[in-house]
Parts: C-alpha cells; sequence; structure tokens
C-alpha cells in the first residue's frame, strides 16, 4: 500500500507530477513564499544500504534523517552565519548524535519504495522522507530538500512533490542541475549564475562558500528561484559548501545506517524534545 500522496508505479508518478507542476506554478505566482528576518530552516537526507549491483532498487533499506536549524543573525557587514567548525555532538552509543545548535533532529528507518530512476526520485525516496519531516516537533519555515525542484523533465521534482505533501515550502540543492545548463558563477561566496532550462530561470549555481565549488540551488514548492538563492545563502556558513540543515540531516542519517538503527529503535535521537 503506497504512503498518502506517493503513488506507486511510474506511470501514475509521472501523471501526477504533472498535476504537481501546473500546481506550482499556480501557487508561484499567488501564494509565494517569503521568508522573514530570521526564520527555521529544515534540511532532510535519506542513506540507503549500499546495493552490491546497480544504483539501487525498491525494498533498499534506507534512514532517513530531518533537522532544523536557525541560522545566527549575520554580522553587521552581512557575512556567513557563524558556527564552530568543532560544532558540540552529544549523543548515546547506538544513536546518531545531535549539534547542540539544532532545533530538532529525528530519524527513522525503512525501505526504499522504487528503484532508482533519474526523474522519479520521488518514487524511492518520497515516503520515508515524507515520514521523517511530519515527525518534528519543531517545525521549519522552509524545508531543504537534497534533489531538484522545477528543474525536472515535468517541472515537479522530489523538491516540489515533497513540499506539496508536507505543506511546507521547499528548496532543493544538488551537487549539479538535472536538465538545466548554465555557467558557473565567479568562487566568491553569495555569487550566482542562472541556470535555464528551455529558456526559464529554474535556479541558480550559487557560491556558499569561498573558494568552493559552487550548489545547484532550485526553486521548489512555493519559492522561487531567487527566494531559494537567500534561503541557502542563510542557512550556509564558511565552514562547507553544503548548507547546514543538509549538511546535519545527512551526518544524522549515515550514524543511523552505521549504527544499524532498525524499526523498534526508530525516531530515537539525541536530545530530542517537544514542541
Amino acid at each position: 500500500m503506497p504512503a498518502p500522496g506517493w503513488p506507486s508505479t511510474e506511470a501514475e508518478l509521472r501523471q501526477l507530477q504533472q498535476a504537481l507542476a501546473r500546481e506550482a506554478a499556480s501557487l508561484a505566482g499567488s501564494a509565494r513564499w517569503s521568508p522573514e528576518v530570521r526564520i527555521r530552516v529544515g534540511g532532510c537526507f535519506v542513506a540507503y544500504a549500499q546495493p552490491r549491483y546497480g544504483p539501487g532498487g525498491a525494498g533498499d533499506p534506507g534512514w532517513a534523517a530531518a533537522v532544523v536549524w536557525t541560522p545566527p543573525r549575520p554580522g553587521s557587514t552581512g557575512a556567513a552565519p557563524s558556527r564552530r567548525g568543532d560544532q558540540a555532538l552529544r549523543g548515546a552509543t547506538g544513536t546518531p548524535r545531535r549539534a547542540l545548535d539544532l532545533d530538532d533532529q529525528v530519524v527513522v528507518a525503512g525501505y526504499a519504495a522504487g528503484a532508482y530512476v533519474g526523474g522519479l526520485l520521488a518514487l524511492r525516496s518520497g515516503p520515508i522522507l515524507a515520514e521523517v519531516v511530519c515527525r518534528l516537533r519543531v517545525l521549519p519555515d522552509v524545508l531543504l530538500v537534497d534533489g531538484t525542484g522545477v528543474d525536472h523533465p515535468r517541472r515537479a521534482g522530489l523538491a516540489v512533490h515533497l513540499g506539496a505533501v508536507t505543506k511546507l515550502p521547499t528548496v532543493g540543492v544538488t551537487h549539479r542541475p538535472l536538465l538545466a545548463h548554465g555557467g558557473f558563477p565567479p568562487s566568491v561566496r553569495g555569487a550566482k549564475s542562472p541556470l535555464l532550462l528551455d529558456g526559464d530561470l529554474v535556479g541558480y549555481w550559487v557560491c556558499t562558500r569561498q573558494g568552493a565549488r559552487p550548489v545547484a540551488v532550485h526553486a521548489g514548492w512555493r519559492t522561487d528561484a531567487e527566494t531559494a538563492v537567500d534561503v541557502v545563502l542563510s542557512a550556509s556558513t564558511n565552514a562547507a559548501r553544503t548548507p547546514v540543515p543538509l549538511q546535519e540531516a545527512r551526518r544524522v542519517a549515515r550514524e543511523a545506517r552505521a549504527a544499524g538503527l532498525g524499526d523498534s529503535d526508530e525516531d530515537r535521537t539525541a536530545g530530542s524534545r517537544g514542541r
């Protein structure tokens, strides 16, 4: 039985993506989300057991994590938010550790709902990511997703789909675009260059860390490309090119995988707190 909001076949997903793309385009004009002066930024990531052959199939064990982080206020010069490189971690043996500056952290164990297919990542990872995000006790204002948004053959990548299901504004962050094209910006924090798909602006290459390779930042659910850039820069520091919420969600998911967190252990996180 597929989870609500997540189809069980590739044909069903393609059809739903077309509908989601139309809805996302409408909301981007009529109900586009705008960040407040200071926002809570969430991040989610799923780590799968390494497959013996190929890119992965349905039923692969997976560990999904979601975190929430409030970026410190930038300095008077508008510099990047500060965060210690050796940010303290706490947690019992056999559980993913938790950084002291996180507002919330949740992890669940589950299984891939489908095989890995380009453009159909929602079929594989959508259900487990939606589950872990919905278990957060402190809801973020916007969610960073390790997947594309409108840079997609049907303009509805994982970031768009996950936003529609969780009712949260979303921004996609990836190492490379899916279909869009554009040259790199200068290696200066805050520099950006457009990513275009069929002549439409769908995101930006963004330099989040001085001297580092840029990340691809994607408009998602209720966000446009400009807002996506603002969110990613506010949630990034000069310590790493990946925004903090995605860094932490990735670390937590991988630690859960290494610890062999099972169904009976799900949602065990260090220092978890209620609303």
